[in-house]
Formats: structure tokens, sequence, C-alpha cells
């Protein structure tokens, strides 16, 4: 008897990679309304962050990113999802964005890394 486990019904992507050698995976889900992007160095969900877009009727967007749990005292991290949700409205879709980081190294090159890999595997 041969048994198949469904698929995960929420279209997503997996990765593993090495980020200035850290082995680095990465997990980015599409939900009908929010994107989440897990990228942890050390096997668990770290600070989890929250962006969105808010619309002004006479002004221009602004983009509120706030740390739901974790290091609050990271502004790297927050810049990281600050760059995603930027670039998933400019890319025409208006879903929020929930960020897990579970970083070893919280420099600015590992950042540029997970944000250009998330980019470049994108399901926007």
């Amino acid at each position: 008897m041969s048994s198949s486990l469904p698929s995960f019904p929420v279209p997503h992507r997996k990765l593993s990679l090495d980020i200035k050698g850290n082995k680095t995976d990465l997990v980015i889900c599409r939900y009908d309304d929010y994107f989440l992007v897990i990228a942890t160095q050390i096997g668990t969900m770290g600070t989890m962050l929250r962006a969105r877009k808010e619309e002004g009727v006479l002004t221009e967007p602004t983009f509120e990113v706030s740390v739901i749990f974790g290091k609050r005292d990271e502004p790297m991290l927050v810049g990281c999802a600050r760059q995603l949700i930027e670039h998933i409205s400019t890319s025409g879709s208006s879903r929020s964005l929930v960020l897990s980081l579970g970083l070893k190294d919280h420099s600015v090159e590992t950042l540029k890394g997970i944000v250009s890999v998330v980019i470049e595997n994108r399901l926007w």
C-alpha cells in the first residue's frame, strides 16, 4: 500500500544556500493576504517582523515595519523588511509581509544576500 502525503497547500519555495559561510535556509510562502518569508541560520525562527504599505489619499504611500517579537534593537533587520515590502509593493502586489530572521550574522552583506535571494525567488 502506497501512501503519498499531500503537498503543502500554499504556494511556496524552499531554498538552502550559503551566505558568508553560514548555511541559510529560506522558505517563501504566498497566502491570500500576505507573504511569509523565513530565513534561518540557527535552525529556528528568529525575530519576527511585519511590514505593510499604507496608502494615503493625498500623500505618497508609506511603509510601516514593526517587530512582532524578538530583537528590537537591530535596525538592520527592520531595514531588510522595509526593502522587501517596498519591492513587493512596486511589483504591484498589495499583500503585507511577515518576515522571520533567525540569523547568526546580522551584517549588511548577509541581509543584502537574503533580500537578493528572496527577490530572485519571489512569489509575487
